[in-house]
């Protein structure tokens, strides 16, 4: 018992000492003791408690004067404390009402803020989207609107620093984008005028057709007509066509089908935002002229094909439609006055390579084909506004070469069907073939009509052929003249003109060229006599054939006369002469041949051998001039007269180298017996001449060709010295034709 007292002392010392948490364990230990000890231990802590209010009450004694002086100090100061309490209740206030403006302040300025932020980020987005205009102008309500409202803070001061590195950026890939254009343009300028001269031909071909179509009935058609003549002016379309199974269908391709003109937009407006669009327009139309001087520079070997031809002015329309699509969807970049100047430049540049390259062209298809392409190539251009008269009076000079390049050709048509020739009227069997040859040559002859199959035309082949190939002639003369927008008249010259050339230049030298030929006899010069003539007549058929052609009337007061009378005539007349230098010069050959004994005491009693040859070739060729076939007296008298001129010529000829011959400076002696043997021979000539080798001559008018020979030879074969000289001088003298000096020179000999 008296052991549990201790326990229980220390007990409440735990409890007085320790934390409230850990009183329970405490207090468990109480009664985990002996039984009835909690008693004891309560009886313990009602003994502590009592022996704690004594001091407690002490304590209160000791202090009870000091917490009624406290009390009554409090009381003293309850006033202030109210006053204090309101006072800290009015800071608080003033600080909420500071804290309150603070985040107003901060509101605002973040409302401030954040459309920076956001047109920032929009303009990182359009960056990134390659949205460069839309970006320029985000640029621009960030620097004149947002920014300027925050420009105090650092992260606006940042935007401001790279805006111009963004422009800068812009403007770079603006450039390449122009560059990337411009090379595209340049690819793609062939196709381009390729599309627009294929389109400018097809209309013209339609309007064409539909004119004709108007003209046999032209209210039903007028209305179809104005609907599809209808175009757009700033587009190239090309139709092309697909073939599926046996159905067609037409794509229509527009100009920014083949090239994406958005760059060009794009660029020009990035730049004039940017300010910059005076130094756009200058590098544009600087690199154009640099595209414009390269597609008119043309490749060397342009002028050997049409396809060469074809390449330069598709190029060259392409760069020009560009330009004008550029024109008519930009604003400034290009003016009206430039694309003028830059044509002008171009199109003297055209002119000089086409009249440069044209000059080589010894083709006439390739020189046709190369107007057909220069009259589509101005009806192109000229459909977008430009001028083209220049290229018009362009054609009129490769008119003459084209004329030239024909002629030619066809004078190598002329000198085959020349040598093909047999020189020989034509026959016909029949009426079949008869009604081909006047189908080919306006040919007609009542007396010829009479006759009964077979018969012969008086004209040799070559007659039809020449006169279809003057024809033809003129039917490639007019190709060239159709759509030179020339009026019929000046059309009508045209051909007339080329017509003259033909005949007065080509055929006429062809015609020179053959009857200077050595093959070409006397009787094929008849016969080329006899082709002159019929062709002569023809040129009236001629003169009808154009004018049927271009509905212009003869009658016409400018209208051009054909030149082929006096051709064929020059032609006739170098014929004649001819037959008569054939003549001489077979004359001269046998001359050549005579072999005198100018020391001979005596004649052989006959003519010489050479002089009697001579006097039969003369007679057997006068007997086939004579016996030509003839259908009509036309023809007769024609080759009569050629005959008798070429019969006194021969004579002529003849009497002068006989006389030539006796007056030879060479022969310094003749004996009487060699004056004996020539006076023979002068009288085999007389003979011939007597015997009248050629009908029709009057009289002896052939005979005096021998006269001069006659009197000199009498004069010494009778020795009527004193006679000569009695009646020189007189009339009625003798010797009339001897000549003094001639006498004397023989006399010498």
């Amino acid at each position: 018992m008296a052991e549990s007292l201790p326990e229980h002392d220390r007990i409440l010392q735990e409890i007085e000492s320790t934390d409230t948490a850990c009183v329970g364990p405490t207090l468990r230990s109480v009664y985990d003791d002996q039984p009835n000890a909690h008693q004891k231990f309560m009886e313990k802590l009602d003994a502590c408690i009592r022996n704690h209010d004594r001091e407690i009450e002490k304590m209160c004694n000791f202090h009870h004067q000091g917490f009624v002086d406290a009390i009554t100090e409090l009381l003293k100061v309850r006033a202030d404390a109210e006053k204090l309490k309101v006072i800290a209740q009015t800071e608080e206030i003033i600080r909420c009402r500071v804290q309150q403006r603070n985040i107003t302040t901060v509101v605002e300025k973040l409302q401030l803020c954040l459309p920076v932020l956001e047109m920032y980020s929009k303009l990182k987005e359009q960056m990134s989207v390659k949205r460069y205009y839309s970006a320029l102008k985000t640029m621009e309500q960030l620097e004149n609107l947002y920014l300027p409202r925050v420009s105090q803070y650092r992260f606006c001061q940042i935007m401001i620093e790279n805006l111009p590195k963004l422009r800068e950026e812009i403007k770079e890939i603006s450039m390449s984008d122009l560059k990337d254009f411009l090379e595209s343009i340049r690819k793609h300028s062939d196709r381009i005028g390729e599309t627009a001269m294929k389109q400018a031909q097809q209309q013209k071909t339609f309007s064409t057709a539909l004119q004709k179509q108007n003209n046999v009935n032209y209210g039903r058609n007028m209305h179809l007509g104005r609907n599809r003549i209808l175009e757009s002016k700033n587009e190239i379309t090309l139709k092309r066509t697909f073939e599926d199974e046996d159905e067609h269908e037409e794509e229509v391709l527009t100009a920014q089908d083949l090239v994406d003109f958005s760059p060009v937009y794009r660029c020009l407006h990035i730049y004039s935002v940017l300010g910059d669009g005076e130094i756009f327009e200058n590098y544009y139309r600087k690199q154009r002229r640099k595209q414009a001087r390269l597609v008119l520079q043309p490749q060397s070997s342009m002028h050997e094909t049409v396809e060469g031809y074809r390449r330069y002015f598709s190029q060259i329309v392409g760069f020009f439609v560009v330009e004008d699509h550029i024109l008519h969807v930009t604003q400034g970049l290009v003016t009206r006055t430039y694309t003028d100047e830059l044509w002008n430049m171009a199109l003297s540049k055209i002119i000089a390579v086409l009249r440069t390259h044209s000059s080589y062209c010894n083709d006439p298809d390739l020189v046709l084909e190369l107007k057909n392409l220069i009259v589509v190539f101005a009806d192109t251009l000229q459909g977008y506004g430009f001028p083209v008269n220049r290229l018009f009076d362009l054609l009129f000079e490769i008119r003459d070469q084209y004329n030239e390049t024909l002629l030619k050709k066809w004078s190598g048509l002329f000198r085959d069907i020349f040598e093909a020739d047999n020189y020989s009227p034509i026959p016909v069997a029949n009426e079949e073939e008869y009604r081909i040859v006047i189908s080919k040559f306006p040919f007609q002859d009542p007396e010829l009509d009479k006759q009964s199959f077979p018969k012969k035309l008086p004209m040799s082949q070559s007659v039809p052929q020449i006169y279809m190939q003057v024809k033809e002639f003129i039917y490639a003369s007019l190709k060239f003249s159709e759509s030179l927008h020339r009026s019929s008249t000046e059309i009508d010259d045209m051909l007339r003109k080329s017509t003259n050339l033909l005949l007065t230049r080509t055929l006429s030298s062809c015609l020179q060229n053959l009857i200077k030929k050595p093959h070409i006899g006397l009787t094929e010069l008849v016969q080329i006599i006899i082709n002159t003539t019929h062709l002569e007549q023809a040129c009236k058929y001629l003169e009808d054939f154009i004018s049927n052609i271009t509905n212009i009337s003869q009658l016409t007061v400018h209208t051009a006369r054909l030149y082929g009378l006096s051709t064929f005539k020059d032609a006739r007349h170098a014929a004649e002469g001819e037959i008569y230098t054939k003549l001489n010069q077979k004359i001269d050959e046998f001359i050549q041949i005579a072999d005198y004994d100018w020391t001979m005491s005596e004649s052989d009693g006959r003519a010489s051998g050479y002089l009697m040859d001579l006097i039969n070739f003369l007679r057997s060729t006068f007997q086939v001039f004579t016996h030509l076939p003839h259908n009509n007296n036309d023809h007769a008298a024609m080759s009569g007269k050629v005959a008798q001129t070429a019969c006194m010529s021969a004579c002529q000829h003849l009497s002068m180298s006989l006389m030539q011959m006796l007056l030879d400076s060479e022969l310094k002696q003749i004996s009487m017996g060699a004056i004996q043997q020539f006076n023979l021979d002068v009288i085999q000539c007389e003979l011939f001449a007597s015997s009248e080798p050629v009908p029709g001559f009057q009289g002896d008018t052939l005979q005096l060709a021998f006269i001069d020979l006659r009197q000199l030879l009498d004069l010494f074969m009778v020795w009527d010295w004193s006679t000569y000289l009695a009646d020189y001088g007189q009339a009625t003298s003798k010797y009339l034709r001897v000549n003094p000096s001639t006498a004397l020179t023989l006399l010498e000999k």
